[in-house]
């Protein structure tokens, strides 16, 4: 920071250190030399978010600042925002002074506003405050790209677009029921997504909705149109008016993991030694992955069990019951009787119980008896179709998705290069 010693006051600067914690406005001083002086910074900016269980007053205790700064802070903060609502893991910031004042306090209350505090000019220790709005504006855009040597994953072609690991989830979770993002994805393979993207304060905050996505597979082209028929929820189509949900995903894990054991009624075991019926499948995958629900349903069990680890297990119509072994961890509020959705993270993958390394074991059974989960997927059919009497309104929304596609350079750009 350079500032011209014509604009400062050594007699206010004095003054000003004198009275205590006052701003000092560079352009209210002046002096007769119109040489430029280096200055010291005599601030800091200190970052965190919000502990659990704590009051503005204890956040801001353990940084050395005026008592008075921070019952100034606290009482301009009252008067604006009711401070009990503050949410533990929030963002907040504040800018102290090396002699413990107090500059300004920001804390983000939602995504559309934040709290700000900023010390008065003329004022020791006196504060005002204000919650303001933030600049938030919301655009559609195409975003499309190929998965290839340069890029060899999906995250990885995301990437190289600019996009952040949230969209190739949102990807997987819309095609989920047709693809294993497991193990079908593949070199050559093009992806195009017609997404919402929220910006604040001109910088990008978070994905909105996907209003329609492609993905091109195996020599598949594979279309989802977002569509609400009426009366009912938001659902994902393909262009035949097919709803592209089944009953199970493909897999409880979405990106990544490899099968390292299948089904079998007679397998070896790692740790046991022996010959051992393998009532599922194993996947590798690192700690901490997340594990969904392969279909919405009630928990019949969440816990430690055994050899299994921590495990949870699901009910699910027609008899069905999913389990997913050797968690690391299990997601709170995932209990015997709670209802999860499709997709839902129920846990994280481990290697607690009887494992020789980091894996999920997913297993499946109908009517009390284990069945092979890879080859039941495959059997799933897919939910309720558009009715007839919807479909001139479906096409209108479906028409005008491909059209966008088309006429997108980018979306062009990936047809032209998987030849399809």
């Amino acid at each position: 920071m350079r500032i011209p010693l014509a604009r400062i006051s050594l007699t206010l600067c004095i003054s000003a250190i004198v009275a205590g914690c006052h701003s000092v406005d560079p352009d209210s001083v002046s002096t007769d030399r119109g040489e430029d002086l280096e200055l010291a910074a005599d601030s800091e900016m200190v970052p965190g978010r919000v502990p659990a269980s704590t009051t503005l007053a204890g956040m801001l205790a353990p940084h050395s600042l005026h008592t008075a700064d921070v019952t100034g802070v606290v009482t301009a903060a009252a008067r604006v925002f009711d401070l009990r609502k503050l949410r533990a893991g929030q963002p907040w910031r504040f800018e102290r002074t090396l002699d413990g004042c107090v500059r300004h306090l920001e804390y983000e209350v939602d995504a559309e506003r934040f709290l700000r505090v900023s010390a008065r000019a003329n004022e020791a220790h006196g504060f005002d405050a204000s919650v303001i709005p933030y600049d938030v504006r919301q655009t559609t855009m195409t975003v499309a790209g190929i998965i290839d040597s340069h890029n060899p994953s999906l995250f990885a072609a995301m990437a190289a677009e600019g996009e952040t690991p949230e969209l190739p989830m949102a990807l997987a979770a819309i095609f989920g029921g047709e693809v294993d993002f497991n193990s079908d994805l593949q070199r050559g393979n093009g992806f195009g997504l017609v997404v919402e993207k929220v910006y604040r304060e001109g910088r990008f905050a978070r994905y909105g909705t996907v209003q329609a996505a492609e993905l091109r597979n195996g020599g598949r082209r594979l279309l989802a149109i977002r569509y609400a028929p009426p009366g009912a929820a938001f659902s994902y189509y393909d262009t035949d008016g097919k709803s592209l949900k089944r009953f199970f995903l493909r897999s409880p894990l979405r990106f990544e993991p490899q099968v390292t054991s299948r089904f079998s009624l007679a397998r070896f075991h790692p740790v046991l030694h022996r010959m051992r019926a393998h009532l599922g499948v194993d996947y590798r995958a690192p700690v901490g992955a997340p594990v969904v629900a392969v279909a919405s349903g009630v928990v019949t069990s969440a816990g430690r069990r055994g050899g299994a680890g921590n495990m949870v297990s699901i009910r699910h119509p027609s008899g069905y019951e999913s389990s997913y072994l050797h968690l690391s961890a299990i997601t709170r509020g995932v209990r015997p009787g709670a209802h999860v959705a499709q997709g839902q993270m129920v846990g994280r993958v481990g290697a607690t119980g009887l494992a020789t390394g980091p894996h999920l074991d997913y297993r499946l059974a109908r009517n009390g008896k284990f069945i092979n989960p890879l080859l039941e997927h495959r059997r799933m059919p897919p939910g309720e179709p558009i009715r007839a009497e919807h479909m001139g309104a479906f096409s209108a929304v479906r028409d005008a998705a491909l059209a966008r596609f088309e006429q997108e350079p980018a979306a062009r750009r990936v047809a032209e290069r998987t030849g399809k």
